[in-house]
């Protein structure tokens, strides 16, 4: 109990000295030690680290599950120690809605075929999401987590002894400044005077404490020089490691970015299965056929279509054959009714010999066919007909 009292008392005191010291430094009445140019930098480059790795960390989490209550579950399962439930992605979940529908408004009619063709390819998204979220938590989440919980701490623990062992490095040195300031002062001349005999006396006796004062002072600073030169070299060492913190992290970017890869591929495959089925072209714009804008001036319409490759069409092979025989033979007559006259919106080049190439503001005359793809009509110019593209043309009544 005696040794834990003292213990305690000097504690005491060490805590005491440290607080003196930081509030004279902050008034500018005390000496501070400076770290050199290359620790400053060290310094600095890791709290940069850790303050960019929690903002990915964070954000990532958010891009992985934007539910922020699912999230917080998450977090308290894994402080818990405690594995954390399935659940359900909204790919899944809309896909088991729509089988759902289908069943309810009869799996033979066209609505429900579709959606049961809709609905197995959403369920199938909801899984590549989930393997996603699965890979990126593993690849790239966890490795930013391991850091801030575990590198970081060691180097916060670490800078935290250091700044200690600043402040009683320049405790000592505070201590023995004024040490050898009243060594100084009690060793100034003495009075020799025979009528006051006794000051010399207490002059030379004052002088000899002081000395020891100084002698004390001097060993304390060493002990403490010691102490901070050590716990720099530690602090240094790992704060070198964060460029191997950096390499580390790199290689979890790549893994992360591969498996986003992956999983933005199954989905575009999905969905171009899905349009097969369906029987729709993938390859043009379906949008407001008013619109004046035109598209954006780096990419031609004519490139970003023949970016997405083109699907053919299921379901009508009869009805398309048909139309492009007969837009072969150049003898498709328009119908008696039902031509309208259009304003060519953007310029046009024709793929094959069966479209119709087309300039901005020209007048053509448009009709469609039975069987044709919503998306086109068949146009006329003078002697000219073929294909055109219905996002292209402003229609006039």
């Amino acid at each position: 109990m005696e040794f834990s009292v003292k213990k305690l008392a000097s504690d005491a005191g060490v805590f005491f000295s440290r607080a003196v010291q930081f509030t004279e430094e902050k008034l500018g009445q005390a000496e501070k030690t400076e770290l050199d140019a290359h620790f400053e930098n060290l310094l600095a480059r890791a709290d940069i680290t850790k303050n960019w790795t929690e903002k990915i960390l964070h954000q990532t989490e958010i891009l992985l599950q934007p539910n922020p209550s699912a999230r917080v579950e998450e977090f308290l399962y894994e402080k818990l120690d405690r594995k954390v439930p399935s659940r359900v992605t909204n790919g899944e979940l809309l896909a088991q809605y729509m089988v759902e529908a289908a069943n309810d408004f009869g799996p033979g009619t066209p609505y429900g075929k579709t959606l049961l063709k809709v609905g197995e390819t959403q369920k199938r998204l909801g899984g590549a999401e989930r393997d996603f979220m699965h890979s990126a938590s593993i690849s790239f989440l966890n490795p930013l987590r391991n850091f801030l919980e575990g590198d970081w701490r060691t180097i916060t623990k670490e800078r935290r002894i250091l700044e200690n062992r600043r402040l009683d490095l320049d405790a000592c040195k505070a201590r023995l400044k004024k040490a050898k300031a009243a060594e100084a002062k009690a060793s100034a001349v003495p009075d020799f005077q025979e009528t006051r005999p006794r000051n010399y006396i207490l002059s030379a006796s004052a002088s000899a404490l002081w000395s020891d004062e100084v002698e004390k002072a001097e060993h304390e600073l060493r002990l403490a020089q010691t102490e901070f030169d050590r716990q720099a070299e530690v602090t240094r060492l790992l704060l070198e490691g964060i460029s191997s913190t950096h390499v580390n992290h790199l290689r979890c970017l790549h893994e992360f970015v591969e498996s986003q890869t992956t999983y933005y591929a199954q989905g575009y495959q999905y969905m171009l299965d899905l349009q097969k089925q369906l029987g729709r072209f993938p390859g043009t714009f379906v949008g407001n056929v008013e619109s004046s804008s035109p598209p954006p001036a780096t990419t031609s319409p004519t490139t970003v279509a023949a970016s997405i490759p083109a699907v053919p069409i299921v379901g009508a092979p009869n009805a398309a054959t048909a139309v492009e025989g007969a837009l072969t033979l150049n003898d498709v007559k328009p119908p008696a009714s039902g031509t309208r006259k259009a304003r060519v919106l953007y310029d046009y080049e024709a793929a094959d010999s069966s479209e119709l190439a087309l300039l901005a503001d020209e007048m053509i005359t448009v009709y469609s066919l039975p069987g044709m793809d919503p998306d086109w009509l068949i146009g006329e110019r003078g002697n000219k007909k073929g294909k055109v593209p219905v996002t292209y043309l402003e229609l006039l009544s």
